[in-house]
């Protein structure tokens, strides 16, 4: 169930007058919140870290938030290690997932001792040609247990069917390449789904990952000081649907823990997530406009945000819940399609939804829409990307991003040079 907005509908209306819509909005003090119950839930291991997923939300007051409540930042590219870097994560507290890597960004996680997590056994020699023939002293790689773990969903696919990670078999031969080249710290790290609910995946996870661990020490003589139980922790984002009882996921995996790693001698051994959506995906929000409406063989409300502003129900068919501000409680009497002005007719935030009556020029408050959403914004029509607001603790409002320009989408072409150009 999408969490409680943290405005009253004369709040939100006074912060419209301030800042055009549409615009993203965040909740400083449950995102803080919530990042202390995932860190508590895990805190029955020796040692545990969150590795937040900078994909999700690459906003650097977001990050600085999340690193002062020492949370590290996983990274996929160049411009998210200078991100964390920016925002003091820095060493081994960044972990670098990329896959089909170029050279250049290898080399900056290597100079800033990142944790460097490859995604293919031919990345070993890639990496240690890029870094002048050397390897770090700190290898992890990415597994994909293949058909061993059933499920999969519409995001990542079937994990056999997913381009990311090593076979079972070039995983082995992977940790022999780097023991013999005197890699000296080792961890271990896999990334089967996304957005899933049920909390049994994720401790299923971990046995086939602490089987690993153990397979590795036994037949390799490669110890593993840390694993990566990766991402995929989902959120309610419809009413009936649970949130996952982390505290659960814990306690079974202390369990495994317990009934594995530690008789093994292989204790202790250090847990880390890189979740995303679970930390900040509820408590943000985008707020856009009814600006027109229409009626033919179906009513559509029209807003001023796009599919350009919140993709995901456009890609995957994703639901996300949506109020009407100042009429929160008022029947749902009216069935609409809610569009943007994208030239795609996959441009709707809700189809065929219950609502109530929606008015020209009435607030909508699109939930759950804090990770994965102006991060995955996009320019086709020539859409302007909306800024991003910040709730603060203290109960004031900051803009973190401000909203693009015209002069934004064509910084990078050269109309003085066109006067010039033949045709």
């Amino acid at each position: 169930m999408s969490s409680d907005f943290p405005l009253s509908h004369d709040a939100l209306t006074e912060l419209a007058k301030t800042y055009s819509t549409p615009f993203y909005l965040y909740d400083e003090k449950a995102i803080r919140d919530n990042l202390h119950y995932f860190q508590q839930a895990f805190s029955i291991f020796p040692a545990f870290r969150e590795y937040f997923a900078v994909k999700a939300l690459p906003n650097p007051y977001i990050l600085r938030i999340l690193e002062s409540e020492d949370c590290g930042a996983d990274c996929s590219s160049l411009p998210e290690l200078i991100l964390a870097d920016k925002t003091k994560i820095t060493g081994k507290r960044v972990m670098f997932t990329s896959n089909d890597t170029p050279a250049e960004e290898f080399r900056y996680a290597y100079e800033r001792g990142n944790i460097i997590n490859l995604d293919d056994i031919t990345h070993i020699a890639f990496l240690k040609e890029a870094l002048g023939g050397k390897l770090p002293d700190t290898i992890c790689f990415r597994y994909n247990p293949g058909p061993l773990k059933e499920g999969g969903n519409a995001i990542i696919g079937k994990p056999e069917e997913a381009k990311y990670g090593l076979t079972r078999e070039q995983i082995l031969e992977a940790y022999r390449i780097c023991k013999d080249e005197g890699v000296q710290h080792f961890g271990l790290h896999t990334m089967v789904a996304s957005n899933e609910l049920n909390p049994d995946f994720f401790v299923d996870t971990a046995h086939i990952i602490f089987d690993l661990v153990l397979e590795l020490k036994e037949k390799v003589g490669v110890r593993i000081e840390f694993v990566d139980l990766g991402g995929g922790v989902g959120i309610p984002y419809r009413e009936g649907q649970k949130k996952v009882d982390l505290e659960y996921v814990a306690r079974h995996t202390r369990e495994l823990y317990d009934r594995l790693i530690v008789p093994a001698g292989l204790d202790p051994l250090a847990i880390y997530f890189e979740c995303g959506r679970p930390i900040t995906g509820p408590y943000g929000w985008l707020i856009t406009k009814a600006i027109h409406e229409k009626h033919i063989y179906r009513e559509y409300i029209g807003v001023d945000a796009s599919m350009a502003d919140l993709m995901r129900p456009g890609m995957y068919g994703a639901y996300h819940e949506l109020t009407v501000s100042g009429k929160e409680h008022a029947p749902k009497d009216h069935t609409y399609d809610v569009t943007g002005s994208l030239c795609e007719n996959c441009d709707k935030f809700a189809v065929e939804r219950r609502l109530p009556k929606i008015d020209m020029g009435d607030l909508l408050i699109i939930h759950d829409a804090g990770a994965h959403g102006r991060a995955m914004g996009f320019n086709y029509n020539g859409k302007l990307r909306a800024g991003e607001l910040l709730l603060r603790s203290d109960g004031s409002v900051v803009q973190i991003r401000r909203p693009e320009s015209i002069a934004d989408y064509f910084a990078t072409l050269d109309f003085d040079g066109l006067a010039s150009f033949a045709v």
